[in-house]
């Protein structure tokens, strides 16, 4: 399945980092997410577009995870030319990611 049938994310950036917030519309599902959306898994999807280090903040109080991509935006809006070097674009691609959920049928 994909990660956008079981949670939706927000993002913004910061310079060349992009910060993307991952949260489960269901809170029963954040230990899932905990499992299977790690930094690896996300650098992976990702490729060589995010030359520098992936940090995942948990925040189980929220239900909520916080993923800091270092080196990701060409530069940042300020220093480059490119036409999206915002992290709202990457926030979508992270929920492009396919996870294993056990018990549940596919919604496509």
């Amino acid at each position: 399945m994909k990660l956008w049938e079981i949670a939706h994310a927000r993002a913004g950036d910061k310079g060349n980092a992009a910060n993307i917030s991952l949260i489960p519309y269901d809170e029963a599902d954040y230990e899932l997410l905990a499992k299977t959306v790690t930094p690896a898994v996300v650098k992976e999807h990702f490729g060589p577009m995010v030359k520098g280090r992936i940090t995942r903040y948990e925040l189980p109080n929220i239900c909520a995870f916080n993923f800091v991509l270092e080196d990701s935006l060409a530069g940042g809006v300020t220093s480059s030319l490119a036409l999206d070097t915002h992290g709202k674009s990457l926030s979508s691609a992270l929920l492009e990611i396919e996870i294993d959920y056990p018990g549940r049928r596919c919604m496509v």
